[in-house]
C-alpha cells in the first residue's frame, strides 16, 4: 500500500477507536428523568435574570440609604446640590424597590415551575405499564 492510497474502512475504525476516551460507568440505584417543555425551560432560563435584578436592587437601595443619611446630616452649599442628592435618592429607592419586586416575583415563578415539573412524576406505589 502506497502513501497516496486512501485508508480502508478497517484502518479508519481502528484510528477512530484510538481517539475515543475510555468511559467508566458506575451504576445508579435509580435515575429519575423529568421531561421539560420549552416554555418551562424559558422560565428556568430567566431565573438567573431575577437574581441579577435582586443584586442590582440591593446596590441601589444601599446607595439610597447612604444618600438619605447624607441628606439629613450634611450642609449643602447650594440648593442645586441638595436637589441633585434628593433626586438620586428618590430614583434609587424607586428603581431599587421595583427591581426587588421583579426579582422576588421571578423567584416565585421558578419555584412554581420546578414544583410543576416534579409533580409529573407518578407516586412510588404505582407501576408504569
Amino acid at each position: 500500500m502506497s502513501p497516496s492510497d486512501p485508508p480502508t474502512s478497517s484502518q479508519l475504525e481502528h484510528t477512530s477507536e484510538e481517539l475515543l476516551p475510555v468511559v467508566r460507568r458506575a451504576r445508579l440505584q435509580r435515575l429519575t428523568i423529568y421531561e421539560v417543555e420549552e416554555s418551562e425551560l424559558l422560565i428556568l432560563e430567566r431565573g438567573a435574570l431575577g437574581s441579577i435584578y435582586v443584586n442590582i436592587s440591593i446596590a441601589l437601595l444601599s446607595l439610597a440609604i447612604g444618600l438619605t443619611a447624607t441628606l439629613t446630616t450634611a450642609a449643602f452649599p447650594s440648593d442645586r446640590t441638595w436637589l441633585l442628592f434628593l433626586v438620586v435618592t428618590v430614583v434609587g429607592y424607586v428603581v431599587g424597590a421595583s427591581l426587588l419586586l421583579i426579582g422576588w416575583k421571578s423567584r416565585k415563578s421558578i419555584s412554581d415551575c420546578v414544583r410543576e415539573i416534579r409533580r409529573r412524576l407518578p407516586t412510588e406505589g404505582l407501576d408504569e405499564d
